[in-house]
């Protein structure tokens, strides 16, 4: 059978109106492929949260469209796609495969994300891959605890065939049930992973059959290429020069309070872009590694917010003016056996740490720090409904995102690992676990205070109504969001667990492991906010007033740090603002939010 891969052939140019029309073709298939997967899925991670990306790929693995779940599985899915071809060659793939594997060093990711592939097949010839990566709630290994290597962290399927020419490789579907803790439901998230693939590889088909082999792979060139063109247009705006930056993270885990570096240098020559990552830290114990592709793709988002972010489909076209130095055993490029279940808290703070770097050459594209972490906790316990043990991970909570140069940040989103990834309806946890969320509010002066001030976290208190256990791996708690040109740092992550009516708020970090909650104990999770841009003086009066009026800055805050008095309707005192504003100021422009009121954990 011939495998010749059709975006290869030279062919007559087609048309620009043809050209959009397969686009969005394009574009629609893996639209379908999420609808389908989050009608079919049987847990919430994927049909609420949306932890999961779907895909087209060329015959090379190169990206045409991906679907928007997770940005950070942007290089993941087609490194993958692109080590299975290695793994069975051109000439072993056939109509009706499906390839498998959740190996964590080819992913990039954790265990969890189990990865599905099939063929594309066209008159004979391979045409490209659709992929479908999801989170599977349980894949069996330690519940909890803080893991040390691979082998603790689950069931781990190398590059396998799930479906060899149509025919379902059952011996695997019974070693996959025998390894997790709930296999009716990560049998039935397989299934709809299946119905993703199968939607898209029908659809792709359908789309070539309609418009020819020779349009459909013209028109994927002219994509790539009109992307990589958008990119070097943008990269060459940004002055020539070399850009470094540095935060850290808290710690692994284990080496409590210990940091862990993150330092990048960014390099840019005419339409260019060199990250280099050489120094971030190297691999931890504690489970906060990720692979090698998740480093590739901290550099790839990162590339496209400030290059592409608004050029559809996302395709690979858009990052070749970008080259990523990066050596192995470095905590985002992590080598077995380091534990990586926890991989993705890390790499949202590499992402902020090179807009930070980037910051003083372009300030009006660049963004103050977030609260860069899920900021989600994970429960077991045995129902007091059917006495079977329930599993369920809670969030990600949303906080807020750094201010810009024209605009304040956004309040209670998803952080930028994340993207299209939603929170958990209370309706939905309280219908299905024995939980009660005792409030979800915005957390008043999370925001780093700046002329634009930085976006709001949220404070969650979710209390249980029968026994369960309760383990958290936050992060960013002491590193807080930093702001921009004056703006004011943000409030960090924070943590508190309620037992028998008393709140313990002292824990070094955000990082719990396996804490059991009796009936009426509670947590409380706190999201940080984004850092401020700008003097927070410079900030309109009336601005700050509606902050106040609004929840979000107290009336302490806005006279300590903005230097706005308020009336006691709320309305803005203008000769008492006016002479505080005179008197001098400790602190420096600078003296956000964060520092002026700390939280108490109360």
């Amino acid at each position: 059978m011939s495998t010749a891969q059709g975006t290869g052939t030279t062919t007559a140019p087609v048309d620009p109106v043809t050209v959009e029309i397969i686009r969005n073709g394009l574009y629609a298939v893996t639209e379908e492929m999420k609808t389908n997967l989050t009608r079919t899925a049987y847990n919430l991670i994927i049909y609420e949260a949306l932890d999961f990306t779907v895909g087209l790929f060329t015959p090379e693995g190169d990206t045409v469209s991906i679907g928007l779940g997770l940005p950070m599985f942007i290089r993941g899915m087609s490194e993958t796609v692109k080590a299975k071809i290695r793994h069975f060659g051109y000439e072993n793939i056939l109509p009706g495969d499906i390839l498998v594997t959740n190996d964590a060093y080819t992913t990039g990711s954790h265990l969890n994300h189990f990865t599905f592939t099939m063929p594309v097949f066209h008159e004979g010839r391979l045409e490209g891959f659709t992929c479908c990566m999801a989170h599977w709630l349980d894949v069996g290994g330690t519940l909890g605890n803080v893991t040390t290597d691979i082998f603790s962290e689950g069931i781990q399927i190398p590059i396998v065939k799930y479906q060899r020419e149509g025919v379902v490789n059952q011996d695997l579907v019974d070693i996959i049930a025998m390894n997790v803790r709930l296999p009716e439901r990560a049998l039935g998230d397989l299934r709809a992973q299946i119905t993703a693939i199968t939607t898209g590889e029908r659809r792709y088909s359908e789309l070539l059959r309609r418009y020819g082999v020779d349009a459909v792979n013209g028109a994927i060139r002219r994509i790539m290429d009109s992307s990589e063109a958008v990119a070097r247009k943008n990269t060459l705006s940004i002055p020539d020069g070399t850009y470094e930056a540095e935060s850290y993270m808290d710690d692994d885990g284990l080496d409590v309070g210990k940091r862990v570096p993150i330092r990048v240098k960014v390099i840019v020559r005419g339409d260019e872009m060199t990250i280099d990552l050489s120094e971030v830290s190297k691999q931890v114990r504690g489970f906060y590694n990720s692979g090698f592709t998740t480093g590739i793709a901290c550099a790839q988002v990162a590339f496209k917010c400030l290059t592409t972010p608004t050029d559809y489909p996302v395709n690979d076209g858009s990052f070749r003016p970008l080259k990523v130095i990066m050596p192995m055993g470095t905590v985002i490029s992590a080598e077995r056996p380091y534990p990586m279940r926890v991989w993705m808290t890390f790499p949202m703070t590499v992402i902020d740490t090179i807009f930070k770097a980037l910051a003083p050459a372009i300030p009006d594209r660049s963004i103050a720090g977030h609260h860069a972490d899920l900021v989600f906790p994970n429960i077991h316990g045995i129902s007091p409904e059917d006495g079977r043990l329930f599993i369920v991970g809670i969030g990600p909570l949303g906080g807020g995102w750094g201010a810009k140069s024209t605009e304040d940040g956004v309040s209670v989103t998803v952080c930028i690992n994340d993207g299209d990834t939603h929170n958990s309806p209370t309706e939905q946890l309280e219908a299905k676990y024995p939980v009660l969320v005792e409030k979800y509010e915005i957390r008043q002066d999370s925001g780093g205070a700046g002329r634009y001030r930085g976006g709001l976290g949220a404070e969650m208190v979710v209390q249980a109504l029968s026994p369960f256990t309760v383990t958290t791996r936050i992060d960013r708690v002491h590193c807080k969001p930093w702001g921009l040109e004056g703006g004011g740092d943000a409030m960090g992550n924070g943590l508190a667990v309620r037992h028998k009516g008393e709140w313990k708020t002292d824990h070094p970090n955000a990082k719990i492991f396996n804490v059991r909650l009796e009936r009426g104990d509670a947590y409380r999770m706190l999201s940080g906010g984004g850092g401020g841009f700008g003097d927070p003086l410079e900030r309109e009066v009336e601005r700050v007033a509606e902050d106040v009026r609004e929840g979000y800055v107290s009336v302490a805050v806005a006279r300590e740090v903005y230097r706005v008095v308020l009336d006691e309707v709320g309305q803005v005192d203008v000769a008492a603002t006016a002479a505080l504003r005179r008197t001098p100021r400790s602190g420096g422009p600078g003296n956000g939010m964060s520092g002026a009121l700390a939280w108490n954990g109360q």
